[in-house]
């Protein structure tokens, strides 16, 4: 713990630090490699794995069956209706849940006959229910409609606050590449998109935005110091900001993911929740995209959208021929 907090005072004195402004091609090469892997490889899996509430469809519970095979379900579904594409999972400690294509009513009631008599329960057990996709159409376009309006606020109360629109700017830009990135990850491994996946992708942006206004206001604080008897450049004086908070948004980071990893657990694999579950895996994946975005995507894009500006350049310019004179003087 002692070294760790060594390690945090180190960073923020100066006495060590990270070249993360230093290196931000390589960053740069790296979201876009990340991020095209992001939107193909998803696509070239089939697409995303949308739940029932999007693409519409059948769904039945056993309740209290007395064993927990999930093959049998879907087997007993393929017998009635081939094709249906059962998918079936299980739901707390007794419930077995199946959900199908679109199934007429006919087939819903054999389907629910013949799941009965499969796990050996009362017809009553088995429930069935119907979600047209025009529910989830719905639902998707709330979503889209609430990410416009909360990215053109964000933009907007970020420049106002910082003055400035290339912070908002950079913001912006690390927020889009932590919806992209937590997408694909959703794509790539197979999870399905949900109502609460969706929740949880536009709380992330929260988190996000807030660690990214940490750091820049610890940037806005280090670059407003820099006159003329400042030995650091802009993007050295970004660059120390970056490290100075770096401690804070790792702590802030496993303080957040603890009880996120908590929730994950006992929706997963205790309750078997579905909402909970799927809520706390997008926030656990976005809260890492997110800390990362700040330090490697936000921070470094607002030093190059800043560093080519006329005045920066040649006061930077200055310092760096004082600074070598100082080394020859030295010698």
């Amino acid at each position: 713990m002692a070294s760790f907090s060594k390690f945090g005072n180190d960073l923020y004195t100066g006495a060590r630090s990270y070249d993360i402004v230093g290196r931000r091609r390589t960053w740069y090469w790296i979201a876009a490699l990340v991020i095209l892997i992001s939107v193909t490889v998803p696509f070239l899996r089939g697409g995303f794995h949308f739940g029932i509430e999007f693409t519409g469809g059948s769904e039945f519970q056993i309740a209290q069956p007395a064993e927990l095979d999930q093959d049998l379900a879907a087997q007993t579904v393929d017998e009635v209706v081939p094709n249906s594409n059962p998918r079936v999972t299980q739901v707390g400690t007794d419930t077995i849940r199946v959900q199908t294509s679109q199934l007429e009513a006919s087939q819903t009631n054999d389907v629910a006959a013949a799941l009965a008599t499969a796990y050996d329960v009362p017809d009553d057990r088995v429930t069935s229910s119907f979600i047209g996709a025009s529910w989830g159409a719905d639902i998707t376009g709330q979503a889209i409609k609430g990410l416009v309006i909360f990215l053109i606020l964000a933009a907007i109360g970020m420049t106002l606050y910082f003055r400035t629109w290339k912070m908002s700017l950079a913001a912006m830009a690390a927020l889009l590449h932590d919806l992209v990135l937590t997408a694909g990850i959703y794509g790539i491994v197979g999870f399905e998109v949900t109502p609460a996946a969706v929740i949880g992708f536009l709380t992330i942006l929260g988190y996000s935005l807030y660690d990214t206004v940490v750091v820049f206001d610890k940037i806005r604080e280090n670059t407003a110091e820099d006159g003329e008897g400042s030995r650091r450049t802009f993007g050295q004086s970004i660059n120390l900001a970056i490290n100075q908070t770096l401690v804070r948004s790792i702590n802030t980071s496993v303080v957040a993911l603890l009880p996120v990893a908590a929730i994950l657990f006992i929706g997963a694999f205790v309750l078997g929740a579905g909402t909970l579950r799927d809520i706390s895996l997008a926030l656990f994946i976005g809260i890492l995209v997110g800390t990362y975005s700040t330090i490697f995507i936000a921070s470094p894009l607002y030093a190059t959208l800043r560093l080519r500006e006329p005045d920066i350049a040649k006061r930077d310019a200055r310092k760096r021929e004082a600074a070598e004179n100082a080394l020859v003087d030295a010698s």
